[in-house]
């Protein structure tokens, strides 16, 4: 496997992520994504209310140094969360496990949760091999695919947590 790093975001790593952002084959594995992933207006502020929020850490996902990605762990409602976001390059070689595994080496909140669309099978193997469970199922609009998604939540509970 490649080498796999996290680390701080840059300006330089923008024009980067809007692009893996609005890969359309990503917007709809991803289905939860922004309503016009074309808008970069939009992308600049989501962007950064991410870096000004002291709860919401935002890492980029290296591979050999390249970028591959980002992955993020924050609060909605309570509960402490898990995302990632792989760049279609760097799909099925284990970088978002990776990532993954070391987000959640130094994230102590547990437990963590995390969601993924039923239909992105990718991110819910990602997700079972670092031992996330499913907790539970809800239906809501999804912009990335334009109508109602199935989306299953998991979480990482401390007794399973051996990494």
């Amino acid at each position: 496997m490649n080498h796999i790093e996290l680390r701080d975001l840059d300006d330089d790593d923008l024009d980067a992520i809007f692009e893996m952002m609005r890969d359309p084959e990503a917007v709809a594995q991803a289905a939860f994504t922004a309503e016009d992933p074309d808008d970069r207006a939009a992308f600049d502020a989501w962007v950064a209310r991410q870096r000004a929020n002291p709860d919401v850490l935002y890492q980029v996902v290296t591979e050999n140094g390249g970028f591959a990605g980002t992955i993020a762990a924050f609060t909605i409602d309570g509960d402490r969360e898990v995302s990632f976001w792989i760049a279609r390059h760097a799909w099925g070689r284990g970088v978002a496990t990776a990532a993954l595994r070391q987000l959640i080496s130094r994230e102590p909140v547990r437990p963590l949760f995390a969601r993924a669309a039923t239909a992105n099978a990718g991110s819910r193997a990602v997700l079972a091999h670092v031992g996330f469970t499913e907790v539970s199922r809800n239906v809501d609009f999804a912009p990335g695919v334009g109508r109602e998604v199935e989306e299953i939540i998991f979480t990482l509970v401390p007794a399973l947590d051996g990494i």
